[in-house]
């Protein structure tokens, strides 16, 4: 008899529950277009407009271009698989029902506790940049905030060239122009107010509805991806006019190796997608919204694998002209693609990418708290949460209570912790589930070969196995302190599970009836 640790949801349940309507279900909505502007919002966000650069300046040169393949790669692996459970188990859970499902209770919890450190710790990341460029674009027309209200507490900031900036990211500029910073006016915020206003207004527009959340993100996305063409359009010109420019900055293509691990060569190619493989995720935030897409089985693996494509072709187009119009050592900048938007002439280029900043980060954090809050909805139906998470409410048919708890949280992380400390978690967060996914496919293709799969991943168990890989590989090249912070967190999401989710599991306590067992607490077999 296998461990009640590993018992499994019945298919036939997750599938019963999928097919759920009326007052206290989520609301299908949601066409094939919706759910690829949902991808292409939760992936086009800071890294296009701010990583890429950093990336080539310090890791990989020129040849950032084969780290966005090699990041393509691995989510190309994982993206499939995600297709396949999408279209067979269209529900909110995503990698956590998956998990469910084919692996086990336990895995569930852990794949879903995890989620947590992708979607509500990303979207906390993304609010703080958001913040940052958008007081950058106020301060452009002379708009100020005061100072103590737009960064995490006890951040400096200096006012300098115009501007409301942290001291530690122009203290270099300051040294070599001779400026001391004390002379320049000076601040320590408490409190990142933008942040927060951000994030509650993102939250308030989750609870009206889902589709009122996806037209608005289907117009930001096309907002921020024309800005994209619009560069991609301009380095273009710039580069077939002055060929002998871009030729010049692109050799060498791989520049050498300094000496250490990660600092160019081909270890920096390593180094680098590890850095920008924050630009890729969201595609599997695509897979939350199952439950309110139209056609799932055939309109999910659309919308993962379409936005996927279309981010990735963008990135390595991106990445080719920036470092072709720009010297590589020049980019490492809050703003690189503003940097190859000026160095092609073009005056208003700064403005420009702040506006596809704020837009396309604005998308990001939508895409995350929708994710995060279906994810609790799921955990929830399956009593792994308290009631309250999966509570519908009956006008907009959205979980209202888990979007605003979750967006509060999120608002104050992203207000008061910051955004290195919160980024950290969010890489190896989600390359874990990747990981939970691809075994997912992997074991369920060998317990229950002949389910009716509308979608198939192809060339199974090679590209499962190359997913689950390619994944580890990403993941043993994050820092170490990365890994001690992630196993914390584990430990903590098991002090919760033991304590309440295992004595409250909806499949123990079918278990237990099937079984003749007695229910603890007098706790009735369906909630």
């Amino acid at each position: 008899m296998s461990s009640p640790l590993l018992k499994t949801k019945p298919l036939n349940i997750i599938l019963q529950e999928a097919q759920e309507t009326g007052e206290h279900s989520l609301r299908r909505a949601l066409g094939p277009a919706n759910l690829i502007a949902l991808g292409i919002g939760a992936i086009i966000g800071a890294g296009i407009f701010v990583l890429t650069g950093q990336a080539a300046a310090t890791a990989a040169g020129p040849a950032i271009v084969v780290s966005f393949m090699f990041c393509g790669v691995i989510c190309a692996f994982a993206g499939l698989c995600y297709a396949e459970f999408a279209s067979l188990i269209p529900i909110a859970g995503s990698a956590y029902t998956y998990g469910y499902a084919t692996l086990g209770e336990i895995f569930a919890w852990i794949i879903g506790w995890d989620l947590i450190l992708e979607y509500a710790f990303g979207a906390a990341t993304v609010a703080s940049g958001w913040s940052g460029y958008f007081i950058s674009l106020l301060e452009d027309f002379h708009i100020f905030i005061p100072p103590q209200w737009i960064d995490t507490p006890g951040t400096k900031m200096i006012f300098y060239k115009g501007q409301w900036v942290e001291l530690s990211t122009v203290s270099g500029m300051l040294a070599k122009a001779g400026i001391n910073p004390a002379s320049l006016p000076h601040v320590t915020a408490t409190f990142n107010l933008v942040a927060f206003i951000a994030i509650a207004l993102i939250t308030l527009i989750l609870v009206v509805g889902i589709k009122e959340s996806a037209n608005f993100n289907t117009a930001v996305v096309f907002i921020k991806v024309a800005i994209v063409l619009v560069f991609i359009g301009l380095a273009a010109m710039f580069v077939l006019k002055h060929p002998a420019v871009a030729a010049a900055n692109w050799h060498p293509f791989i520049p050498r190796n300094s000496g250490k691990f990660g600092e160019f060569g081909w270890s920096g190619i390593a180094r680098g997608a590890s850095v920008i493989f924050f630009a890729y995720i969201g595609f599997d935030a695509v897979s939350t919204a199952a439950q309110e897409a139209k056609n799932p089985q055939k309109d999910m693996p659309v919308g993962i694998i379409g936005s996927l494509v279309i981010c990735t072709v963008l990135y390595i187009l991106v990445a080719g002209l920036l470092t072709a119009v720009v010297p590589y050592t020049r980019l490492d900048v809050a703003d690189p693609v503003a940097v190859g938007v000026d160095a092609t002439g073009v005056l208003w280029g700064s403005i420009l990418v702040k506006l596809g900043a704020v837009a396309g980060l604005g998308s990001v954090m939508l895409v995350m708290l929708l994710g995060q809050s279906r994810v609790f909805y799921s955990m929830s139906r399956d009593g792994l949460l308290p009631p309250w998470a999966s509570a519908i409410h009956k006008k907009f048919r959205t979980p209202w209570i888990t979007s605003i708890v979750v967006g509060t949280c999120v608002a104050f992380f992203a207000s008061l912790i910051p955004i290195g400390d919160l980024a950290v978690l969010v890489n190896i967060g989600t390359l874990l589930a990747f990981v939970i996914v691809c075994a997912g496919v992997w074991v369920l293709r060998r317990k229950r070969p002949n389910l009716a799969r509308p979608f198939k991943t192809p060339w199974v168990p090679l590209v499962p196995i190359l997913g689950i890989i390619t994944s580890l590989a990403a993941m043993a090249s994050l820092p170490a302190k990365t890994w001690y912070r992630l196993l914390i967190w584990l430990v903590i999401g098991m002090i919760i599970y033991f304590m309440y989710s295992r004595r409250h599991s909806r499949v123990r306590k079918l278990a237990q009836a099937e079984n003749g067992a007695p229910l603890q607490n007098g706790e009735k077999v369906v909630d």
